[in-house]
């Protein structure tokens, strides 16, 4: 019998992480830095731990409307070229780092023009951030672009999802605040994605219900949903544990449409009490195609080993569960079909064969 993984042995697996925001994964040191360089004067503290512990303490109000609130602070030092490639060159040797061999980041580009930066500037400048770190660390990052669902941004950001497609964009995505602003509102900019063939995903049955998801995979075609955490609402659990899915969850794993599912950060949005009440551990047993993420690093203070670590905790999962997780992550993510099987066969497999028959 093999052992149960540890967070040093976990942190050694090669791992996949789908949905990542990058304004939400800033080291606490760099925003310091940044805002000292481009004279932002809003930080709550210029001590890297005290700054950290308030990012920590501020999302976890139980409120998704607090928690990004929280990224006024990260994006505000992100308006610059130098600033962008700094940050999306330490993302992706942080996720190298915790053994993250493919990861799709995204971020929203008109975030991050106030200080003069067009949308093209912004996205190249990402670009060359995570190519510079990526480089020689066994890590593939792609980008995602997002639209902010609250603006009316979403075809031009589209538009240019598609126009940087074959040099690091992998796909689209829309976020924010879910309630009154349902994905409908944005189905010009999926529905051209569709024409052109293109990947996305949306946020969707996060802080918002069955509607939300229904919209996003019915209406707007949605290869992915980001959280997707409410489709528990679809689902009746008898006293003895037997499970009776309504049409939605049905269709949702009858299709195989992956989860987006980032444990710690729905705690502290309050899409779920504690970590042994979250969907995920029924969506896994139900075999919905579930993949673990982490959001916001820097907010909900986690990595992908983090996760994994917690759920093995709270659900007595194996190496087996963390990589079927994986497994599912890298089948559902927005590159060629040859290059991600490439990766589940020579090096996710190889990986957790060698981790799970370790004295």
């Amino acid at each position: 019998m093999t052992q149960q993984p540890t967070h040093d042995a976990i942190r050694r697996a090669p791992k996949v992480l789908l949905h990542d925001h990058l304004d939400g994964g800033l080291r606490p040191q760099t925003i310091i830095d940044l805002a000292r360089e481009t004279g932002y004067d809003r930080l709550p503290s210029t001590d890297a731990v005290n700054l950290r512990q308030w990012f920590r303490e501020a999302a976890d109000s139980g409120s998704l409307e607090r928690y990004l609130e929280t990224f006024a602070h990260t994006v505000g030092v992100m308006q610059t070229r130098e600033s962008l490639v700094r940050v999306a060159a330490e993302c992706a040797e942080d996720l190298a780092a915790d053994g993250v061999v493919y990861a799709e980041v995204r971020f929203a580009p008109e975030q991050h023009t106030s200080t003069g930066l067009s949308l093209d500037e912004v996205v190249e400048a990402v670009l060359e951030g995570f190519r510079l770190g990526s480089e020689g660390r066994g890590i593939q990052v792609g980008t995602l672009l997002t639209a902010m669902r609250h603006q009316a941004r979403s075809m031009e950001i589209a538009e240019l999802a598609v126009r940087y497609r074959d040099v690091g964009v992998a796909g689209f995505d829309i976020a924010g605040a879910e309630a009154g602003y349902p994905p409908t509102r944005h189905l010009d900019a999926f529905e051209y994605l569709q024409r052109e063939n293109a990947h996305f995903t949306i946020h969707a049955g996060e802080a918002f219900g069955l509607p939300s998801i229904w919209q996003a995979i019915q209406w707007c075609g949605a290869d992915r949903l980001g959280h997707g955490v409410r489709i528990i609402d679809d689902i009746q659990v008898a006293e003895d544990g037997t499970a009776k899915l309504g049409r939605l969850a049905a269709y949702v794993r009858d299709k195989r449409i992956p989860l987006e599912m980032c444990p710690t950060s729905n705690l502290q949005t309050g899409a779920a009490a504690s970590l042994a009440d979250h969907p995920i551990g029924l969506l896994r047993r139900l075999y919905f195609r579930v993949t673990v993420n982490t959001d916001n690093r820097l907010m909900s203070d986690t990595s992908v080993s983090q996760e994994f670590a917690n759920l093995v905790e709270t659900f007595g999962y194996g190496w087996d569960d963390l990589q079927w997780f994986t497994v599912n992550a890298m089948k559902s993510a927005f590159i060629p079909f040859d290059e991600r099987l490439a990766l589940i066969n020579g090096v996710i497999k190889p990986g957790f064969a060698q981790l799970k028959w370790q004295a």
